[in-house]
């Protein structure tokens, strides 16, 4: 595997990646770096968001510049502020060897005579948004003839934010560079006639095929009805206690209404929207950054630009309209080779636009249940205990404590102490999701859905086990009344004890410390219900559950076939 050293790198550089940890480049940077030390070469690289395109372009310029001369030689123009942020916080780590070199960010929503202040003091490397670097340009407060290289990151996204005229003008104004390096995620025809009408016989370089996602990613789907969204939204970020991550919706109201009713409901959360003040975005991206906000919740074009390490999920509240909204979407996650998820709640309408979504980004995706409420209080009380025994309990005095702990509970036994710590933390969860309804959609048009795209859920033909896909069969999507391996078996429980399909499910498997994988075909009916079983863990079935009680009332469960 090649290292930074042997791409032909300054010595300086090499040491500061080094010092960073950095011994590999990342597929990018391999196969840019050698190209971009020429200095001459024009550049098209498309790669995904969070593959390592900083430094693909970061490092040559550092090389390339002549840190003797205080006048800008390189122009990096990018679609957002916090993006350009993001390009200089890295710059400064990679040219930390090098002294004399000076980058400085220009963008909007800040003072303009502080940023002309920092240009006249003398700088190499500018990086700028398209609007405040015109608005320097058209003030004379910055020179471009000498720029020897320009780079334009992101370049999708700016045209998608309508910054077309404003490249091309930037480019007119750089008359003298010897080079153009052009990244993008994607490659729309607007980047290809930029491309053909600005670039000279560009190398191209390309990571991974054009507006396919993140291999990284695991990209998942929940079909639900629209009226159960919100919902749906919410049991899964309670499904998943650990998530950092970002919200997409499609217009700032939706993206105001869902903070405020996650806020109300005690989640770490807010919004980020074209509504909001410069100020105002600045304060939610740092406590965004911060970890403050577990989750944040924006619109397409508020969090352009997004570049925040360790974001475990993406949630697309609706899906976007266009493939590529949904590549850049998917990008917040699973950056700099970390794994992420992404998770797409649907109507069963959308099928088609998620069909066409998979298709063009050539990766599966994984067709999920929406959790039933014990999964999710079973998810929940697990990370609670996780991060119980976790506990750092080596400051402080607490071994002064323990006597009056051991007087106070002398009556009280170890289970006991337990059940209130977990009663304490858990009643109000537990009461919310008590015969939790069941949002999922069962419907033949689903079916059909699944036989044309060729699997199910996670693990899709893996699971189809002597012809039968049990995990399809789990929920009544199959089955053929118990034939083949299958027994049927009765229960007197049903939708009138508040039971829906999905905690059903899960209360006759903790019952019987069973795996859902034995199951068919379950059909409830308001008094009794029918369950299809492997023949094999039929009577653990029974044994587990005949005879036992359920809010004051007996279970019987038997062989459905012998009442017959």
């Amino acid at each position: 595997m090649m290292t930074f050293a042997e791409l032909g790198l300054d010595a300086k550089l090499v040491q500061a990646t080094d010092a960073l940890g950095y011994k590999n480049p990342t597929p990018i940077q391999e196969k840019a770096i050698p190209v971009l030390l020429s200095g001459t070469k024009d550049l098209v690289g498309l790669a995904q968001t969070g593959t390592g395109k900083t430094a693909a372009f970061g490092l040559p310029l550092l090389h390339l510049i002549d840190e003797g001369h205080k006048y800008p030689q390189a122009l990096v123009v990018c679609p957002t502020r916090e993006l350009c942020l993001q390009i200089v916080s890295e710059l400064e780590l990679f040219k930390k060897f090098q002294t004399s070199m000076h980058v400085v960010a220009v963008y909007g929503g800040t003072s303009i005579g502080q940023q002309i202040r920092d240009l006249k003091r003398g700088v190499q490397i500018v990086v700028a948004t398209p609007g405040r670097l015109i608005d320097l340009i058209e003030r004379k407060a910055i020179n471009l003839e000498q720029i020897k290289y320009v780079v334009l990151d992101e370049a999708d996204e700016m045209l998608n934010m309508g910054f077309k005229d404003d490249i091309e003008f930037i480019l007119q104004n750089t008359p003298n560079r010897e080079s153009t390096w052009l990244f993008s995620a994607t490659m729309p025809p607007e980047i290809r006639r930029i491309s053909k009408k600005y670039l000279k016989e560009p190398v191209e370089i390309t990571v991974g095929k054009t507006n396919t996602a993140n291999k990284n990613i695991d990209h998942q789907y929940f079909v639900t009805s629209a009226q159960h969204r919100y919902q749906t939204l919410k049991r899964l970020i309670d499904f998943n206690p650990g998530i950092y991550g970002i919200i997409f919706t499609r217009t700032k109201a939706d993206a105001q209404d869902i903070a405020e009713k996650l806020t109300r409901e005690g989640y770490d959360i807010d919004a980020l929207h074209g509504d909001l003040t410069q100020q105002q975005r600045d304060k939610v991206m740092g406590e965004f950054r911060e970890k403050t906000l577990q989750l944040l919740i924006a619109t397409d074009v508020a969090a352009r630009g997004i570049d925040v390490q360790g974001i475990t999920h993406v949630i697309n509240y609706e899906l976007p309209d266009d493939v590529e909204v949904y590549t850049h979407r998917s990008g917040r996650t699973g950056r700099a080779g970390n794994t992420g998820v992404c998770m797409s709640i649907i109507h069963i309408r959308e099928m088609g636009k998620m069909r066409h979504i998979q298709s063009i980004v050539q990766v599966p995706f994984h067709k999920m249940d929406i959790p039933g409420g014990k999964d999710v209080c079973r998810k929940q009380f697990f990370h609670f205990m996780d991060k119980l025994l976790q506990t750092d309990i080596s400051h402080g005095d607490y071994e002064s404590y323990v006597p009056m702990l051991e007087e106070k509970f002398a009556d009280v036994s170890k289970e006991e102490v337990l059940k209130r710590v977990a009663a304490m933390e858990f009643d109000r969860f537990l009461k919310y999701y008590e015969n939790a309804e069941d949002l999922n959609i069962y419907e033949q048009r689903r079916e059909r859905f699944d036989r044309s795209a060729g699997g199910d859920r996670r693990g899709g033909d893996r699971e189809r086990t002597a012809g039968r896909d049990t995990r399809g069969r789990q929920y009544g999507s199959g089955g053929n009344g118990g034939g083949g391996d299958y027994a049927r078996l009765f229960v007197n429980l049903g939708t009138k004890d508040g039971f829906y399909k999905a905690s059903f499910l899960q209360f006759i498997l903790d019952m019987s410390d069973l795996r859902k994988e034995v199951l068919g075909r379950i059909d409830m009916k308001e008094m009794n219900s029918w369950i299809e079983i492997d023949k094999r863990a039929a009577k653990q079935m029974i044994a587990a559950i005949d005879g036992k009680n359920y809010k004051g009332r007996r279970i019987r469960m038997n062989d459905a076939d012998s009442r017959r």
